[in-house]
């Protein structure tokens, strides 16, 4: 084009001129250089044109090997829910043959009782809500249920595509056999703990606070709540009982168990007992007690009435015993006193003297918690009248005498009392030392009683022996105990008697 317009110049000028050549050359020179660079950018873009379907081929590829390798199930789906497209792992989960998804509606695979919320959430999708997800109930082919977490997603990228749906499914079958398992196993645990009163409670040491069911604060008398102060069930723990739950966990490095008794006060003031057990931690940044509380007071009064009905049975069932053994006494005290020459009135009131003995060593043996009594309460039984009068001096430690052996007991003080009345100190001037002690024997520790009169009227042998001697034993075989020995002085009379442990127990 230049040297066209040079040759066109000169032949209207006639000759070419220094310029003219100079400012052809320049344009020369610059059409070649806007030619070579025309064609190294059609070069470049026909290179990039041709790369840029080879890179989206690429990517496209490996979409498809996520898609088809993926762990989970994928499908789309055009706007009426037609399945267009699923991988591999859809069919597997669902039992088809690759491709045979294809052409199925996505709700005619939901079970049929999922199948209207599947349909109402698929209606609601829109550009506001362009997404849901549901857990719910698919069908295989077989016929048998997978539970499933379904995503589906709602797509319209311009209003010339149609609407296009991607659905995602998670098999989360074992899982949710897993939960319902769990669930399953806490209604049962829940319904056990109903049944047997029972609540479940945990305390930090570390934050000082303590948490349970409300069955547990129930239990306790307090209305539910998430978590109380420690301190604030100080209130109602008996103060004995505070430490064992105040206390934190002694350091381990394992779990120990627990397991206490307490004592609460309901309002009015009635204590009911608790059992706390379960296990308590204490290591590292953990310090804890959990466990199970139980209410054991119905149990506690119902074994202390068994036991109070046992006793009570036992001691009637003595009661028994006694009162027949009683006759037995009564019958042999009439047959062994002698009327005194022949005095029937002063037969009579030994008898009733004797028996009447009889009557007050009874009754203070039913007064008894356990039929028993002391030798320090018979001799008081006999004693008291004389106790203000300054004649008598009682000294020795409490000893328990049997039932049996208390009878036989008191008819010796009684016979002693009566004695001194009528020929003694009690019925004249002087004083009575009764004493007990134990002693060690070669065969054991045993009691030894004395009676010992003072300053009394000097005493006649015995000459007569009748009812009283055989009590007490002159012979030196008293009716209970042994080694019995009777001494008459001139300023009273003295008995001494020993008793083994067997002896006074029945």
């Amino acid at each position: 084009m230049a040297a066209a317009g040079l040759g066109a110049r000169i032949v209207l000028n006639g000759q070419a001129v220094a310029d003219d050549w100079v400012h052809a050359l320049l344009l020369l020179l610059s059409g070649g250089m806007i030619a070579l660079l025309f064609d190294r950018d059609r070069q470049s873009l026909r290179a990039a044109l041709e790369l840029k379907p080879a890179a989206v081929e690429a990517a496209a590829s490996c979409y498809r090997r996520a898609f088809e390798r993926a762990d989970m199930g994928f499908a789309s789906a055009n706007d009426t829910g037609e399945l267009l497209l699923s991988n591999k792992r859809l069919c597997a989960m669902l039992g088809y043959p690759e491709g045979d998804l294809v052409g199925r509606r996505i709700d005619t695979l939901v079970h049929q009782h999922d199948r209207d919320l599947f349909r109402k959430s698929l209606a609601g999708l829109s550009a506001e809500e362009p997404s849901f997800r549901l857990e719910m109930r698919l069908m295989r082919k077989d016929g048998s249920t997978l539970w499933s977490r379904l995503m589906v997603s709602w797509s319209a990228p311009d209003n010339i595509l149609p609407h296009r749906l991607f659905v995602v499914v998670d098999d989360i079958t074992t899982q949710r056999s897993d939960h319902e398992a769990l669930v399953a196993q806490k209604e049962w645990l829940d319904l056990a703990l109903s049944a047997g009163r029972l609540g479940t409670w945990r305390i930090d040491y570390n934050e000082q606070v303590a948490s349970g069911s409300s069955q547990f604060w129930e239990i306790l008398g307090l209305p539910p709540a998430a978590l109380r102060p420690l301190e604030a069930l100080a209130d109602i723990v008996h103060q004995a009982d505070w430490p064992k739950l105040a206390s934190p966990p002694r350091k381990r490095h394992f779990a120990a168990s627990y397991d206490v008794e307490i004592r609460i006060k309901r309002p009015g003031g009635q204590i009911r007992w608790i059992a706390l057990r379960g296990r308590e931690e204490s290591h590292e940044d953990r310090n804890q007690r959990i466990g199970i509380a139980a209410d054991l007071t119905s149990r506690r009064q119902t074994t202390l009435l068994r036991a109070a009905a046992r006793r009570q049975e036992r001691m009637m069932r003595e009661e028994r015993h006694r009162f027949s053994n009683l006759f037995a006494v009564i019958v042999a005290i009439v047959k062994m006193i002698k009327p005194p020459d022949s005095d029937i009135g002063e037969f009579k009131n030994m008898v009733v003297e004797r028996i009447r003995a009889l009557e007050a060593t009874h009754r203070l043996l039913a007064d008894s918690a356990d039929g028993s009594s002391t030798i320090r309460e018979l001799v008081l039984q006999e004693l008291r009248s004389f106790l203000q009068t300054g004649k008598t001096s009682i000294t020795g430690p409490e000893i328990k005498i049997s039932s049996g052996a208390a009878e036989s007991l008191a008819m010796i003080f009684h016979e002693l009392t009566t004695n001194s009345i009528k020929h003694g100190v009690l019925g004249h001037q002087g004083k009575v030392d009764v004493r007990w002690t134990i002693v060690s024997g070669g065969a054991g520790d045993e009691i030894v009683f004395e009676w010992a009169e003072t300053g009394g009227p000097p005493t006649a042998p015995i000459t007569r022996h009748g009812f009283g001697s055989m009590v007490l034993g002159t012979d030196g075989t008293p009716i209970v105990g042994h080694s019995s020995k009777l001494e008459m002085g001139e300023d009273g009379l003295r008995y001494s008697l020993r008793l083994s442990p067997n002896e006074i127990q029945d």
